[in-house]
C-alpha cells in the first residue's frame, strides 16, 4: 500500500497543478490596473510629483528643507505648484532647528514665495510651538511671515499674538522670532522645589 501511495500522491499532486494551467484565464495587461477615463486625463494634465524634496542654504549659512507627500502644477502651468502635507525643515546658523508642518502649500519658484496654509505647526529646538493658520516665506532667504494670529506655548508660559515674523535683522546676524500686533503673555514661572 505503502509503495502504491508513493506512486499515486505525486501524479494526483502534478494532475491538480497541470489543471490550474489548462483551467487560468488570459490576462489582458491592458485591464489589469483600472483607470476611470477622468482619472487619467487629470494626470495627464496635471503634472504631479509624489515625495518631493528640495533643499538650499541661503546666504547666511541657514539650512533649509522642503518636503511633501505631493506636488501638482495645476493645468499644467509651470512656477505655480500646489503642495500637500508639508513638512520644512530650518537648521539656522546658530544651532537652532524649526519645523514647519502644513496642510497645504503654494510654491512659486519664479517670484520667491512659498504660502504655506492649514493647520500650520512650528516647533522650535529652544522648546517653541506655534500654530498658526497662515505662513508666507520666502525661498532663497529667511524670511517666514505669519499673517494670522499665532498661539505659542513656550518656555516662559502662553503667548498670543496678531502677527509673526522669522527674520535676521543685518545681514550677518541670527535669525530671531518677532511678535507684534497686540502680544499678550501669560507668563508661567516654572515651580521651584525646596
Amino acid at each position: 500500500m505503502v509503495a502504491w501511495l508513493k506512486v499515486a500522491l505525486p501524479l494526483a499532486a502534478l494532475g491538480l497543478l497541470s489543471t490550474l494551467f489548462l483551467l487560468a484565464r488570459v490576462v489582458d495587461p491592458a485591464n489589469s490596473i483600472p483607470f476611470a477615463d477622468t482619472e487619467v486625463q487629470d494626470r495627464l494634465l496635471n503634472q504631479k510629483v509624489s515625495g518631493p524634496y528640495y533643499s538650499g542654504t541661503t546666504s547666511n549659512g541657514d539650512q533649509i528643507a522642503f518636503i511633501a507627500e505631493t506636488v501638482t502644477s495645476p493645468n499644467g502651468v509651470t512656477g505655480a505648484t500646489q503642495a500637500n502635507d508639508v513638512f520644512v525643515k530650518f537648521d539656522l546658523a546658530n544651532g537652532t532647528r524649526l519645523t514647519v508642518t502644513s496642510l497645504k502649500g503654494a510654491v512659486d519658484v519664479a517670484n520667491d514665495t512659498s504660502n504655506l496654509t492649514g493647520n500650520v505647526v512650528i516647533t522650535t529646538s529652544q522648546g517653541y510651538r506655534i500654530t498658526t493658520e497662515a505662513l508666507v516665506a520666502r525661498i532663497s532667504s529667511l524670511n517666514v511671515v505669519s499673517p494670522d494670529t499665532v498661539l505659542a506655548t513656550t518656555p516662559g508660559g502662553e503667548l498670543i499674538a496678531g502677527s509673526m515674523e522669522l527674520k535676521s535683522p543685518k545681514a550677518d546676524a541670527p535669525a530671531q522670532l518677532i511678535f507684534t500686533n497686540g502680544v499678550k503673555l501669560l507668563y508661567q514661572p516654572k515651580q521651584v522645589k525646596d
